[in-house]
């Protein structure tokens, strides 16, 4: 049986002093939950303070993006060196507003994947479709290019996860209904299994787009949803709480 994950990705909001009660909260709240893993990803300028403040917890550390270059002139960007350093355990790759806002490709992904991996850092790789894409009917088509090139030339995907965001899903209010999301998961790990076997049935696969504490315990109850990548709703330390809850509900 595949372990579960909730993962708050906080994106660009909290002051340092923000960051550390939210993280406090949620250490807190998340203490004695066991048969999963909770990580939060707070933006730069408070990795090392919430670090130090969920120490010793069982919350881990992620980082939102990473360049894939160890160092060297390239103003504005962070290395895996630097991530360690700070405490991530994982790190957010190819979210669907890093690839809008700023222009990241397929082949990017693949190579801040592999460098998470040559620096022991784990990568969630995210992939998902646009509204179009989907009304179109290219779903699968567009989610398999992603999933083939993100892991491109990876040999082992034991330190992997894979998050599934439609992009139409993110900060609308919207978001999958569990039999498309399980159609989507188990498109994803069959892609997977194709490249890799049967490791395929052990890889965590996530869902994220507008997931709430009401409609994750549907959400997880899916044979290929292992858990969550959460934006707005991590936020709010109840909210967030409200999720772990729910699945580690589903889980006994």
């Amino acid at each position: 049986m595949r372990t579960w994950m909730v993962a708050g990705n906080w994106k660009m909001n909290n002051t340092i002093r923000e960051a550390i009660d939210l993280a406090k909260g949620v250490k807190d709240g998340a203490a004695g939950i066991k048969g999963g893993e909770v990580v939060l990803a707070p933006p730069y300028t408070a990795l090392q303070s919430v670090y130090e403040t969920i120490k010793g917890s069982q919350v881990l550390l992620a980082a939102q993006n990473i360049y894939f270059e160890d160092k060297g002139a390239y103003t504005g960007e962070v290395s895996p060196a630097m991530l360690k350093d700070a405490g991530c355990t994982y790190v957010i790759v190819g979210h669907s507003e890093r690839r809008k806002y700023f222009y990241e490709t397929d082949e990017g992904v693949n190579a801040k994947a592999k460098k998470c991996l040559q620096a022991g850092l784990k990568p969630i790789i995210c992939v998902g479709e646009t509204e179009v894409e989907r009304e179109k009917g290219v779903t699968e088509f567009v989610i398999g290019i992603q999933v083939k090139k993100a892991l491109h030339g990876i040999d082992k995907l034991d330190n992997i996860v894979i998050a599934y965001e439609p992009v139409w899903a993110i900060g609308t209010g919207k978001n999958a209904t569990p039999m498309e999301a399980e159609e989507v998961h188990r498109f994803i790990r069959n892609v997977v299994g194709d490249m890799y076997g049967e490791i395929c049935k052990k890889i965590m696969i996530l869902y994220g787009g507008s997931v709430t504490s009401e409609n994750i315990g549907e959400l997880i109850s899916m044979e290929d949803v292992d858990g969550a990548l959460v934006g707005g709703a991590s936020l709010k330390i109840d909210s967030f709480l409200g999720i772990i809850r729910n699945i580690t509900e589903k889980q006994k």
